[in-house]
């Protein structure tokens, strides 16, 4: 019994002290696991509550894209409305790749079957496989749009697939861009309402009077950087619908007034980047008018009476409003048509207009001597020096001239004047009593007189105009050509040749600045109802001087160089008064350019015409009188019918204040 007794209590001071050896190894284990369910849970806390919203913003990047899409440009208007430039629906037949994906899946099955079965060890990879099937079924849908159009278009496998299923999943792919109306028709009533295959209509510009003008508008250029305010999803992947920007002339100058606002829609997409559902929309807005200066039908008559007595050569007409400067008109020849080369141009198209010479504004850009058109310029310096009487006949014209050792000779020596004064002078455009007087007055005078007018200067119209305009003095030809002024230098600049450069527009202002007896015009191709008159520093003639000055030019085109204004029946415009100026440029080696500057009516004068033509052959005699003044006589007509017309809205124009 003893015994067993302590056999029972070793037992149990056994057990006992078992259990107190294991105590701290469980205890110990107890806090590893703790400390391990406490990094874990931080670790689930960290995730969930301080990088939760990192977690959801990709989620949101992953499972979202933008769309924007441009909104149309606004309309371009002549000063009484008529629409310049406007949009039209491009008709288009897309389709939505985002309906596709069984037909897409199942079309590869069917492609890698195809190839599996050939036996050939050496197949194309999965993606390329892919790419047959996705290009496949594209054409199957091309085919059932070429059944009901009579058409026989074809997938372009790299623009479908590595262009746009690529890069431009969640947009409808174009599968035809100029569809005709009747095609148009036609899809709309034989394709399915669930159809993939979707009609789409699309803003393009449009030119209701195609080539007229089409320097001043300009064109436009296809531009993928469209961008939409307020719509958010800035840091999504973005898809953008193909806008427009302004590429040269009145669209480039005001793309900012004429650029619609854009808009767009944020859709959810699937993994495969399909489109599931749209959270966001924004509808896009054409942008504002803009009203323009010219008036179309004075446009038209410009370019029409240009082609018909200039046969072609190239040159420009600018007609402006005398009290406003605004352009009624401004033409250049060669042009273009616009509907042909705006958004895109081929480049057939582009190589044909450069070799004519259609894509330079001349009425802005070519610079050309103006020859006797500057003997009214001469006029005023001389007169305003005190170096031209204009009642003085002791001038006497027998045709030639010298000058230090050299003989100067009008018209070879055929024309003799004989006693002459200035009003006779400037309506016959003597050179012999020019090349005199001119030397008399001087060139720093005519040069002074010339930057007074501001002939040396850009006009600064919204369009862009050449920096090489020139009116030359002593100092501009040491400069520049490294040489001395010759007394040669001063009579060739009295008739408007030598250095002398201007623009068209230049001798359009000027002729409008003489027409209100002041300096300067400043010319604009906006519109305003409520203008204010141009005023600026006065001439400085005396009345009678500016008689005188008036006179010669209204002669000039009575019994003067322009005299086939009124000896021409078709020519004549009953009951106006037109005081002009011609002029011949003869340019050593080059072409030689017809000028005719003038304003009417001579009493209020209200328009102001500069029209330039240049010969197309070198050293060619193409006089002012006969190939450029009755191209401005086209345009005058033109006004003077609307100006006379009791229900024509006309041209609202007041004589100078």
């Amino acid at each position: 019994m003893a015994t067993s007794d302590i056999n029972l209590a070793d037992r149990s001071g056994s057990l006992v002290e078992s259990h107190r050896s294991y105590q701290p190894r469980v205890i110990f284990f107890y806090f590893v696991v703790a400390l391990l369910l406490l990094v874990l849970v931080g670790g689930l806390a960290y995730q969930q509550v301080i990088k939760g919203d990192i977690h959801h913003e990709r989620e949101r990047m992953q499972s979202q894209r933008r769309i924007v899409v441009p909104g149309p440009r606004g309309d371009i208007v002549d000063r009484e409305g008529r629409v310049l430039v406007g949009n039209q629906q491009r008709l288009s037949i897309v389709l939505y790749l985002d309906e596709l994906q069984v037909e897409l899946r199942r079309e590869y099955i069917r492609v890698r079957k195809n190839y599996r079965e050939t036996g050939d060890r050496d197949l194309p990879s999965s993606e390329e496989m892919a790419q047959i099937a996705r290009v496949s079924v594209a054409q199957h849908y091309l085919d059932q749009v070429n059944a009901i159009i009579g058409r026989d278009e074809k997938i372009d496998n790299r623009d479908f697939d590595s262009a746009h299923f690529s890069n431009q999943l969640l947009l409808p792919y174009v599968l035809i861009d100029d569809l005709a109306p009747e095609e148009f028709a036609r899809l709309v009533e034989h394709l399915p309402v669930n159809s993939p295959l979707q009609v789409y209509t699309a803003s393009k510009r449009v030119y209701p009077y195609d080539s007229a003008a089409a320097h001043v508008i300009g064109m436009v250029k296809p531009d993928t950087s469209v961008e939409v305010e307020d719509l958010g999803g800035d840091d999504l992947k973005t898809f953008r619908m193909k806008g427009t920007v302004g590429r040269d002339g009145l669209e480039k100058e005001y793309d900012t007034l004429l650029q619609g606002e854009a808009g767009g829609a944020i859709f959810q997409v699937d993994r495969m980047g399909y489109k599931v559902k749209p959270l966001q929309q924004r509808t896009p807005r054409q942008g504002k008018k803009l009203v323009t200066s010219l008036d179309i039908d004075l446009q038209l008559a410009a370019e029409a009476s240009f082609a018909k007595y200039a046969e072609g050569k190239a040159g420009a007409v600018v007609a402006l409003d005398v009290r406003t400067g605004e352009v009624l008109a401004l033409a250049s020849a060669p042009n273009y048509n616009l509907n042909e080369v705006s958004p895109r141009i081929s480049t057939e198209k582009y190589a044909e207009i450069e070799e004519q010479g259609g894509w330079s504004n001349r009425a802005t850009q070519g610079l050309y001597p103006p020859g006797s058109t500057f003997k009214i310029l001469v006029s005023i310096a001389g007169m305003r020096a005190g170096t031209i009487d204009p009642d003085d006949t002791s001038i006497v014209c027998n045709g030639t001239v010298m000058v230090g050792n050299k003989r100067l000779l009008e018209e070879n020596g055929t024309v003799q004047h004989g006693p002459i004064a200035l009003r006779e002078a400037i309506a016959e455009s003597c050179d012999v009593y020019f090349w005199t007087q001119g030397l008399k007055t001087g060139v720093d005078v005519i040069a002074t007189e010339a930057r007074r007018f501001h002939l040396d200067q850009r006009t600064e119209i919204q369009l862009p105009e050449t920096r090489g305009i020139v009116i030359p003095d002593p100092a501009w030809k040491e400069r520049v050509l490294k040489e001395k002024w010759f007394p040669g230098d001063t009579a060739n600049m009295s008739i408007g040749q030598g250095y002398v450069l201007v623009t068209p527009l230049d001798m359009a202002c000027f002729a409008a600045s003489v027409a209100r007896g002041e300096l300067t015009t400043k010319p604009t191709m906006l519109h305003d109802p409520q203008a204010p008159a141009q005023h600026s520093e006065p001439i400085g003639l005396t009345s009678a001087q500016r008689a005188v000055l008036l006179g010669g030019m209204e002669d000039c085109t009575i019994s003067g160089t322009a005299n086939y204004l009124t000896q021409y029946k078709d020519l004549r415009i009953p009951g106006l008064r037109i005081a002009g100026k011609t002029g011949t440029a003869q340019v050593s080696g080059k072409k030689n350019v017809a000028w005719f500057i003038c304003f009417a009516p001579l009493e209020h004068p209200e328009i102001a015409l500069a029209v330039a033509m240049e010969g197309d052959t070198a050293g060619e005699t193409v006089g002012g009188g006969r190939y450029a003044a009755p191209i401005a006589q086209g345009v005058l007509k033109k006004w003077w019918e609307k100006k006379n017309a009791p229900t024509s809205p006309g041209i609202s124009i007041k004589g100078p204040n």
